[in-house]
């Protein structure tokens, strides 16, 4: 067992636009059920759960679906559902959690987790992560779990790894933000460059200490916003602080500058991972994970009341109060909802956020 108190930390502050019309403000991608009859937030947090009690668990959300989440989610406390007035991107939410946990239990280790993951062996993903809670306890370092590339992908951000000091274990050279497709393919050819999984694990006393290091400017409003926990100060000091936060991602605000010092002095270290983790990005990606866990011949994924299909390979197709009928079509994803129909490409599909820009534009709000 691990001696250091560990703290999951769930961010589900995402609007989940790729995925409309499924997902909406008030019912995103996080409280969907995409993959089985849980939903990605409920299976986030069981598969975390052997590792700490509900008690431990902290969510930072947006106000569109707070509750829904508090209501999926009945075993955390309340107040520990943090709901950001204004999203301000994933560094001041997990660090908003760094400093409020640094106050309530200065020693913890705190884990970094996206509501959205899928990761097929859970029994392998908590061995791993509790590896990773132990090396985040030696000092001030910094684990993040890299996926090993299963091809040139250009929608994920990649670590790039030095020097291997354990089994799966290797300091950090540098992140890089999504490359493009030349870079992509060069980095899988590389051999030392893995997947960022977004998974990261650290005591709340180093995450603190980066943030005040490497984001100067909003450290102090996360601290001013900590200092007030628990008091009837808390809820007015947070609407008033928190929109004055950098609106950065923790990747761009604490990772890149913190890798910049060198491998041998940055602390960072990546646990190279195999548990078959999915970031169900797009339906795309949601259409890929489905393929590999049902096998038909012909490659359609298909929720519907009935299916004939004739000539036509490689869909996705989601209709669930309906009998599909599916001929001549290739590679196509098609989703249906009570108020929208979506028509488009397996290849085209990370373009669905667009549709959602348009509709705001328009002021279509009751389809957003």
């Amino acid at each position: 067992m691990n001696k250091h108190a560990f703290y999951p930390v769930i961010l589900a502050g995402g609007s989940g636009t790729r995925f409309w019309p499924r997902s909406r403000r008030k019912l995103a991608k996080q409280v969907l059920a995409l993959d089985g009859k849980q939903t990605m937030i409920q299976k986030t947090m069981e598969r975390l759960l052997p590792l700490g009690t509900e008690k431990d668990f902290w969510v930072i959300t947006n106000e569109f679906v707070g509750e829904e989440i508090k209501r999926q989610l009945p075993a955390i406390p309340a107040p520990q559902v943090i709901v950001e007035p204004e999203p301000r991107n994933t560094a001041p939410a997990i660090g908003l959690a760094a400093f409020l946990l640094e106050k309530l239990a200065p020693e913890s280790i705190i884990g970094m987790f996206p509501a959205d993951h899928v990761i097929a062996d859970e029994k392998k993903f908590r061995k791993v992560l509790q590896r990773a809670i132990e090396i985040a306890g030696r000092e001030d370092h910094i684990v993040v779990m890299g996926v090993q590339p299963a091809r040139a992908e250009t929608g994920y951000g990649y670590i790039e790894t030095g020097e291997k000091l354990e089994s799966e274990l290797f300091r950090v050279k540098r992140f890089t933000e999504k490359p493009n497709q030349q870079r992509a393919e060069e980095f899988v050819a590389a051999g030392n460059y893995y997947w960022n999984s977004g998974i990261f694990v650290w005591s709340a006393r180093t995450l603190t200490r980066a943030l005040r290091e490497h984001l100067s400017e909003t450290a102090p409003y996360l601290e001013q916003i900590a200092a007030t926990w628990g008091t009837k100060d808390f809820d007015k000091t947070f609407a008033s602080l928190y929109p004055k936060c950098e609106n950065i991602s923790i990747d761009y605000a604490v990772l890149e500058p913190r890798s910049a010092k060198g491998e041998h002095s940055s602390k960072l270290f990546c646990l190279r991972v195999d548990f078959g983790w999915n970031d169900l990005g797009s339906w795309a990606a949601l259409y890929e994970h489905h393929a590999v866990c049902q096998k038909d011949e012909q490659k359609n994924v298909t929720q519907s009341k009935g299916c004939y299909v004739v000539n036509a390979t490689g869909n996705y197709i989601y209709a669930p109060e309906k009998f599909v009928a599916a001929v001549g079509v290739h590679n196509l994803v098609v989703v249906e909802t009570d108020d929208a129909i979506l028509v488009t490409t397996r290849e085209q599909s990370q373009d669905v956020g667009k549709i959602v820009k348009y509709l705001n534009d328009k002021k279509l709000t009751d389809l957003v």
